[in-house]
């Protein structure tokens, strides 16, 4: 949203009446974003619990915070999960920004069989790494008190795995005949939407999600790019369950 917001930092320990902002967290509020005595900063765990503060002290690399108020900020159901296709190049880490900001809940990196990036040994790990940083900063910078989470790489078996014990679970294709925006959906449980790369998903993929139980959908009459498909199909979803 526009405007002036309270900024958001990540903290494990959120008990006591002060407490101290340190780390990187920390070194990122005083020495880059130069906050001051008397200004309002949100901490929260990322798994819904936040301390509302004040700042009573800037050091060099920290601040000292007094707790104004606690709360509790209850998840969303449906949860929604989406299967991300690994994409090529820098468009991972855009998808994932985007679908956090949104408030996708769970990212699943795929390697799907039309896939051009491929995750193996250590560039697996980095690329992994890059994600969930993505994921942690989008969630701070769009004010989530419960940041997504990111998960290991999916095999093919193991989305089928997951798509048979969905709520839902639905598959992004542009042959499908089900538009997205009709598709009757759960009041709770997992909808699992799966986006596959960019060259979609295969024949063989599709027909062993349809036999775990998912639907194909059709997104819109125009061809997205797998990084910005994820995103228009959250907001589908998110504005049809009522949690936007």
């Amino acid at each position: 949203m526009p405007g002036v917001t309270v900024p958001v930092f990540l903290a494990a320990d959120l008990s006591g009446s002060e407490l101290v902002l340190d780390g990187p967290e920390g070194r990122h509020a005083a020495a880059v974003r130069r906050l001051r005595e008397g200004e309002r900063v949100d901490l929260t765990d990322g798994a819904g619990a936040v301390a509302e503060c004040v700042v009573r002290e800037v050091r060099k690399d920290a601040l000292r915070l007094e707790v104004l108020a606690r709360h509790e900020v209850p998840a969303l159901r449906p949860r929604l999960v989406v299967v991300q296709g690994l994409p090529k190049g820098d468009r991972g880490e855009l998808a994932v920004e985007m679908m956090t900001e949104a408030g996708v809940d769970v990212i699943v990196p795929w390697a799907a069989s039309r896939s051009i990036t491929q995750w193996k040994g250590e560039r697996a790990a980095k690329a992994l790494h890059r994600w969930r940083s993505t994921a942690r900063e989008a969630g701070k910078q769009a004010r989530r008190f419960h940041l997504p989470e990111v998960t290991e790489p999916a095999s093919t078996a193991q989305v089928e795995a997951l798509l048979a014990d969905a709520a839902l679970g639905l598959v992004l294709h542009e042959e499908a005949a089900e538009p997205l925006s009709r598709v009757a959906l759960p009041a709770g449980g997992d909808i699992i939407m799966v986006v596959g790369p960019e060259g979609g998903v295969s024949d063989q993929e599709l027909a062993a999600f349809q036999a775990a139980k998912a639907l194909p959908v059709l997104l819109g009459p125009t061809v997205l790019r797998t990084s910005t498909a994820g995103v228009a199909a959250a907001a589908v979803l998110l504005t049809r369950t009522g949690r936007w």
